[in-house]
């Protein structure tokens, strides 16, 4: 089920009335129809993998008491063995097929034929983010930081909320299963924060990425054709759309998830507000960063271990983000390319330097240092993004060598009818409605949090209309979310 769908605008106000109105008396009673309507929503896309969400859950679930072990040999064995198991099963569902096709080349590279078996089988939906809160589940509970819960049903509620399920963000075990296991009262006030950010969620999505995804994928799919501005538009327009796309599904989810009590870990702060490429990756799905920074660089030993280990660490931690996000050379090169990017700024001990506060921290405009940051930071992040549209490496280097040429200083060479044009100006007019609330938001961690600033109600609720009659009229041709594809 989409959240940009009929089905959902059904769902979520029935699922809210039986649970505040109906199966509010006892806890156990709300966290299970939370389950059961978590598995509708996912079994909605498909039955048939309902059985690898639930074999998933169950098993981590057990792994949990193993691992609490006092004798560390065996509560270690358990840990080594719930990591091969979650990592097997995103290697059979998300990787084999990868990885025979490099081995059926590496094979005839040297003049042997090979004929390996492919699975042919969709990917299922939402299986990175939930082995991956299985799994941190378990090493918490390893390190001790967790202690293995004794409800099934509030594990399974922690793995599976419907909000969180299928493109994050990815919570952690000592953050959400204490809300999960404490008693949950209606509070008005969160509630209409949920809808702001539900509201502001499909503004993103339906508006701002669905229409910017019209005119990438219309270059991007005859890139051929256009010159270097052109296609120089093309990225700049999948730039937009997936950070409306994942911003928006998470702004959506965070809201949701406040109409039923629960406060969800923020997965964005205004990435593209930001002035070096460390700030990016501390605004930029925030989760997947902590995720990988807790779990993957710390125990390999972080940054205090020398220079020599610490950039060792940063290429594995990008080079594995960028593998996480798919089973492609082009996700590999990607993160490749991020962790150079970087690279400087760990030489030059300024990884951290942009963290503690926000671009025009005192001011309503940037300095020009600040402003030649964003600007240098966005370039890099948008030319980055080329690896992540393009179909395979050879194209995302056509479309580069095509952007970094003389034809870059032409005119584009697109042509749109009246309709397009119509539609392109709906557009820029969204997008910089939405730069602007996002800019008098960036010092806080909410995307909705102008709407605090706007002291008149009647104005709020004129806002509130204004982005109804965008989504309406300015919604573009329904996209699926891009990271369900992860």
């Amino acid at each position: 089920m989409l959240f940009n769908s009929y089905e959902f605008l059904i769902f979520l106000p029935i699922v809210f009335i039986l649970y505040w109105f109906v199966f509010n008396k006892k806890l156990s009673v709300q966290n299970s129809l939370i389950l059961v309507a978590s598995y509708f929503f996912y079994g909605w896309w498909s039955w048939k993998f309902m059985g690898l969400l639930m074999a998933s859950t169950m098993l981590d679930y057990f792994y949990g008491f193993w691992v609490a072990s006092p004798e560390r040999k065996k509560a270690k064995f358990f840990l080594w063995l719930s990591i091969i198991n979650n990592l097997g099963i995103l290697a059979v569902f998300k990787y084999y097929n990868f990885f025979a096709v490099q081995f059926q080349q590496g094979f005839e590279s040297i003049g042997i034929q090979t004929n390996p078996l492919f699975l042919e089988v969709a990917l299922p939906v939402g299986i990175s983010f939930y082995t991956f809160h299985g799994m941190s589940y378990v090493f918490d509970i390893y390190r001790g930081s967790q202690k293995p819960i004794k409800s099934l049903i509030d594990y399974a509620v922690f793995v599976s909320f419907f909000p969180l399920l299928v493109a994050g963000p990815i919570e952690r075990a000592n953050h959400l299963l204490p809300q999960v296991q404490k008693r949950r009262i209606f509070n008005l006030a969160q509630a209409v924060i949920g809808c702001r950010l539900i509201l502001w969620g499909i503004f993103k999505k339906i508006v701002i990425a669905d229409n910017s995804a019209y005119f990438a994928n219309e270059i991007f799919n005859n890139y051929e054709i256009y010159n270097g501005s052109a296609m120089f538009l093309g990225v700049l327009f999948f730039t937009i759309q997936i950070y409306g796309d994942f911003s928006g599904y998470s702004d959506i989810a965070l809201g949701a998830a406040k109409l039923f009590g629960f406060d969800l870990l923020i997965n964005f702060r205004f990435p593209y507000f930001s002035r070096d490429l460390g700030e990016f990756w501390k605004r930029w799905h925030i989760s997947l960063s902590s995720w990988f920074r807790d779990y993957l660089y710390i125990p390999l030993g972080g940054s205090k271990e020398g220079k020599y280990k610490a950039i060792r660490n940063t290429f594995i931690i990008f080079l594995v983000s960028g593998f996480w996000h798919g089973a492609s050379w082009n996700f590999i090169v990607w993160g490749f390319a991020h962790a150079c990017g970087f690279l400087p700024l760990l030489l030059l001990n300024r990884s951290k330097q942009n963290t503690t506060d926000s671009i025009a921290q005192n001011s309503i405009f940037p300095s020009l240092r600040e402003l030649f940051g964003l600007i240098s930071t966005f370039l890099f992040v948008m030319f980055c993004w080329v690896f992540f549209r393009a179909p395979d490496l050879v194209i995302s280097i056509d479309i580069l060598s095509r952007i970094f040429s003389s034809s870059l200083f032409q005119l584009p060479n697109l042509k749109f009818d009246n309709t397009e044009v119509l539609q392109l100006f709906h557009l820029v007019i969204s997008t910089v409605f939405l730069i602007f609330f996002e800019w008098m938001s960036r010092k806080t961690n909410s995307s909705v949090a102008f709407f605090n600033l706007i002291k008149l109600k009647w104005l709020r609720w004129l806002i509130y209309l204004l982005l109804i009659v965008f989504v309406i009229y300015f919604k573009g041709t329904p996209v699926e979310f891009i990271y369900f594809a992860f």
